[in-house]
């Protein structure tokens, strides 16, 4: 199993203006950070909570839409999706889903570094066992792209959650970040079952910059059906891009 991952810039930030700086201090009193996983006062991610995460073991996982013991066979795709392989980090409940519902829904921003270092982790894992098992390393990607939200959410959140997350992503391991993917409007996708969300999203992605000949990391927060993450890695194929590998931070089976 990999190791959690390291606190991602959990405390109130202290640079800038000594203003600035007794503003955080004034509102760290007021609304002390919790933990998203015990509530604890402290940081995001306490180390308690850090080390209990149910990490996904790659060793175990669908190489192809990243479920969780579907390395021999899966039970949750039919091994036919686009990607090259699909990595996820942990299962979509607990801490994992709130880490999610943090920056959605309750704009918990740093939460998008915590989640991003998660994802780090479970790339490096897989990473790990790729070698043991093919005597290669990780793909390295060329560039970092995510999932978009649509108009709706980011009118309604007045961010894309996953452009932050991405951006800590490209911090972290150093590769660049290329937003070239922007998405139409669609039904929302919670009330739909596995058909209805691929018909749902069909021809709703556009690449919006020059992919050809990149192999792209496709982030996103939670994998359910696969089908978002599909039509991105599609969208992105048929416009040059010479290999999509997705992770994602939760995975629902």
């Amino acid at each position: 199993m990999p190791s959690s991952p390291a606190p991602a810039s959990c405390a109130p930030g202290r640079s800038g203006s000594p203003l600035r700086g007794l503003l955080s201090d004034v509102g760290e009193l007021m609304w002390p950070t919790r933990c998203l996983g015990c509530g604890l006062p402290g940081e995001l991610l306490c180390p308690d909570c850090r080390a209990r995460l149910p990490w996904i073991d790659q060793c175990y996982a669908c190489p192809v839409c990243g479920a969780p013991f579907g390395w021999l066979t899966c039970t949750e795709c039919k091994g036919d999706w686009e990607a090259g392989t699909t990595v996820c980090a942990l299962p979509f409940s607990g801490v994992a889903a709130r880490m999610v519902c943090a920056l959605k829904d309750s704009h918990e921003l740093r939460a998008a570094g915590v989640i991003a270092a998660a994802m780090a982790t479970a790339l490096d894992d897989a990473s790990s066992w790729r070698a043991c098992r093919e005597g290669a390393g990780w793909l390295e990607p060329d560039v970092v792209c995510f999932v978009p939200a649509t108009p709706e959410a980011y009118l309604r959140r007045g961010f894309d959650h996953m452009e932050l997350v991405s951006r800590e992503l490209c911090r972290l391991s150093g590769i660049p970040l290329l937003d070239a993917l922007g998405r139409r409007g669609a039904r929302d996708q919670r009330e739909l079952g596995r058909d209805e969300r691929a018909r749902n999203l069909s021809g709703t992605v556009d690449v919006v910059e020059d992919v050809r000949g990149l192999r792209v990391l496709l982030a996103d927060d939670v994998v359910t059906t696969g089908a978002t993450m599909r039509e991105c890695t599609r969208a992105l194929l048929a416009r040059g891009a010479s290999e999509v590998t997705c992770c994602a931070l939760a995975r629902v089976w």
